[in-house]
């Protein structure tokens, strides 16, 4: 539903020339219940001057004694003609005069830590054209020696949650595409089923070095040409028929 135009200053109108609630008050400007109680009370939106509804066409006064004779009924916005077709200009962000000096360095910020948005979320992010972003990147900017990258969070171009949701569109764009981020890019494990998918590189423990040609088949070691052939008796090079028999065979009976 349309809000009024300077709907705090309404609200403050409203509360003090009618009788309507809180409750039907809140609904019409869009804030809190409570805010328009601490209006009433005092503590809200002192020194703020009322800005009446009625003459400025967005209010009637047979909808205001609608409202007061019936505690349920609400407000509705004067019909005005000249809005009717009216949308909101879409562009990028508005940036303040005192921060444009520091979106150059918000940035770079985003394009070193975050190197997974685009160049259009950056831009709808700190309010600045894919040109200047391109630059950044490629490191052509006039400036880029004098840069320094800075959170634009803490520049306030932009909400945590803004950042944090466009993050989260990306990687989740990167993942629906199939590819695996780096821990630099990212921080986070890949899944198990991309895990299996890559080729792993084999590595020796350091604690078997030296063991890479032990194994445990039952197929015999391959036989050097070179080497003689080494039996139980040229190792203890036992003569074949001596005196011993000799005698051996005389002491049979």
């Amino acid at each position: 539903m349309a809000k009024p135009l300077m709907a705090k200053a309404t609200a403050v109108w409203l509360v003090d020339n009618t009788t309507i609630s809180f409750k039907q008050i809140a609904d019409f400007v869009g804030m809190h219940e409570l805010e328009v109680q601490g209006i009433a009370d005092g503590d809200v939106a002192a020194g703020v001057k009322g800005f009446d509804p009625i003459a400025n066409n967005q209010l009637t006064q047979e909808e205001i004694d609608a409202a007061q004779n019936n505690p349920l009924h609400k407000l509705k916005l004067k019909f005005n003609p000249s809005a009717a077709g009216e949308e909101k200009r879409r562009g990028p962000r508005y940036t303040p005069l005192s921060k444009r000096q520091d979106r150059p360095n918000s940035i770079l910020w985003l394009v070193k830590f975050h190197p997974e948005l685009s160049d259009g979320q950056i831009a709808k992010l700190v309010g600045t054209t894919k040109p200047t972003i391109q630059s950044i990147r490629e490191r052509t900017h006039w400036n880029i020696t004098n840069m320094q990258p800075i959170d634009p969070v803490a520049l306030g171009l932009c909400k945590q949650s803004e950042l944090d949701t466009a993050v989260q569109k990306a990687a989740a764009k990167k993942a629906a595409e199939g590819g695996v981020m780096s821990d630099d890019e990212r921080r986070k494990l890949v899944s198990t089923e991309q895990s299996l998918e890559m080729d792993a590189a084999p590595k020796i423990p350091t604690a078997i070095e030296g063991l890479e040609t032990f194994s445990l088949s039952d197929e015999p070691p391959e036989e050097k040409e070179d080497e003689p052939i080494i039996d139980a008796d040229s190792f203890f090079n036992l003569p074949k028929g001596g005196a011993d028999d000799e005698d051996e065979d005389d002491l049979r009976p």
